[in-house]
């Protein structure tokens, strides 16, 4: 016989099935039945722990399935997740005995696209702003032009129009929709967003539209670039141009790769048959600048991928070299997270500048499930290895991230020796050529695990995977924020997993910030620590004395 346990004074009941054979069986449910009176019911989702494997799960939130609602016989995790699944079946019944009562709100807002080649959309200034607080943007400046609706509203060429739509892009993404019409109007961008959100394209199209056109009317007999684009690392340079030469394909524009590992001459001799954009990181630029003579007096776009990040490698008196060696050219400064350092730079810049953000860029995006856990180091490839052999929460492609070049190298052996799954790693160590192969393998299926450093951290758009491991915490929450974002693209649901313990200790307090604004579950150990709450040790705990050799 199967039994339930129903709570005094609710319509949720405890789980509990127990096969009845002995009084000792009925003594076991009659004390489960004491104990459900004494515990509390958890109010809210947050209260309620993660789902272990082969735990019912909540039908609302995912977290643990604790009780089952009567009216639907669901599993369900609190009170609050109850309330929200019998609304749904409430409305859901509604609206099945009303198929045919059809109401159209009179205050909905309807925003119509044009498509008659106009970059000026038929909206007034409160359409405007209604638009930008639905779609989380926020924008500051002098003249800021009204968002785009569509592509074939902004004068794109014909041939960029079809080369988005063939690439996927069937409609401007949120950061899309302002920064590309202000870019086509050449103002100076500051441009923060979330992960995934689609960054990449929204200065690509402006750069590619405008250089296609100068050709178009002017194809001179040496063709010298017209734009620039910087990038911290090479990996986030090989997939900015990727992407610059899918969308320009049958365009005239040609594209150039200066980066580390590639020999300097094939990209000298790239530059000087002629090209029109640039795309490198900024000591390898600096490197073949000083030692070849190439024309930049007619570059106009200057685009700073990823620049808080470039900032931190200590790039910024090489930035700004270039920077001054080109004539007052557009400036676009692209992140996902805009720091300090970033505005004072941008200060000796320039001063007429635009700030457009969209979503929440300093906190992990809303798409992608946070689950951390709290595990002692000893333990950690135990636990790696349970979650990458286990079928329910197993998603490949993943990728697992570290903090040691040597560690990447390590672990993925270990996971192919005890899993079997094939696994390579990636890092800064490998030369150029390695590193371009294992991420094709990756991205085309032929390895199921990546293990990285923070290399593929920043900028990187993954856009088969939906789950990262981040096996060793990054230094700062910035980086965990990249790191995160790594298993969402243009707003996908994705799962990240992390693992924590007290070395971790200097990044709780905010980890507990982003955790609570997304309505992650927080591990006992975390909630409770005083660095989380930023405090001193408790009473009776002195403080640690720092001896320095």
């Amino acid at each position: 016989m199967q039994v339930s346990i129903f709570t005094a004074g609710l319509h949720n009941r405890l789980r509990l099935d127990v096969d009845f054979e002995t009084p000792r069986d009925l003594i076991t449910v009659m004390s489960f039945a004491r104990i459900c009176d004494q515990c509390p019911i958890k109010e809210r989702f947050m209260d309620q722990r993660e789902a272990l494997p082969g735990e019912p799960c909540c039908v609302v939130c995912g977290r643990y399935g604790e009780y089952i609602c009567d009216e639907t016989d669901d599993d369900i995790c609190s009170k609050e997740c109850k309330q929200i699944l019998l609304s749904k079946f409430t409305n859901d019944k509604k609206s099945t005995l009303n198929v045919n009562a059809v109401k159209l709100p009179g205050n909905d807002e309807c925003f119509y696209i044009r498509d008659d080649g106009s970059c000026a959309e038929s909206l007034n200034i409160n359409q405007i702003e209604a638009l930008r607080k639905k779609l989380g943007i926020s924008v500051r400046g002098e003249s800021v032009p009204g968002p785009i609706l569509s592509f074939s509203s902004c004068n794109l060429p014909k041939k960029l129009e079809q080369n988005l739509e063939n690439a996927g892009y069937e409609l401007p993404t949120p950061i899309q929709l302002q920064v590309i019409p202000a870019a086509l109007l050449n103002r100076n961008l500051v441009i923060s967003a979330d992960t995934g959100s689609g960054k990449t394209a929204s200065f690509l199209v402006p750069i590619i539209s405008r250089c296609s056109r100068i050709r178009l009317q002017h194809f001179p007999h040496e063709r010298r670039p017209l734009a620039m684009v910087l990038a911290p690392t090479r990996e986030l340079c090989v997939q900015v141009e990727d992407q610059a030469k899918m969308l320009a394909k049958g365009l005239p524009f040609k594209t150039a790769l200066v980066v580390g590992g590639d020999a300097m001459a094939s990209q000298v001799h790239r530059i000087q048959k002629g090209i029109e954009l640039i795309v490198g990181t900024p000591g390898r630029l600096i490197d073949l600048l000083s030692k070849h003579n190439i024309e930049l007096n007619e570059v106009c776009i200057l685009v700073l991928d990823e620049v808080d990040c470039m900032l931190q490698r200590g790039f910024r008196d090489q930035v700004m070299q270039i920077f001054r060696a080109l004539s007052h050219p557009q400036l676009m400064m692209v992140s996902a997270t805009i720091s300090h350092e970033v505005d004072r730079m941008v200060s000796l810049m320039t001063k007429d500048l635009l700030y457009i953000v969209a979503g929440n860029p300093n906190l992990p995006t809303n798409s992608v499930k946070q689950v951390v856990i709290w595990i002692e180091s000893k333990h950690k490839k135990k636990k790696l290895f349970e979650i990458l052999t286990s079928k329910q929460h197993f998603k490949p492609p993943v990728v697992v991230f570290v903090a040691s070049r040597c560690g990447a190298d390590l672990l993925s052996e270990a996971i192919t020796v005890t899993t079997g799954l094939k696994t390579l790693s990636i890092h800064g160590e490998k030369n150029m050529s390695d590193r371009r192969e294992v991420l094709r393998m990756f991205l085309t299926g032929e390895v199921s695990v990546l293990v990285s450093t923070g290399i593929l951290g920043r900028g990187m758009d993954l856009l088969e995977v939906r789950q990262v491991i981040i096996f060793d915490m990054p230094s700062s929450m910035k980086e965990y924020v990249h790191q995160v974002g790594r298993a969402s693209s243009m707003g996908e649901q994705g799962t990240a997993i992390a693992f924590i313990n007290g070395d971790d200790k200097k990044l709780f307090k905010e980890l507990v910030h982003n955790l609570k604004s997304v309505g992650a579950a927080l591990p006992r150990e975390l909630a409770s620590s005083h660095h989380a709450m930023g405090g001193d040790p408790p009473a009776g705990q002195p403080k640690r004395r720092k001896y320095h050799s």
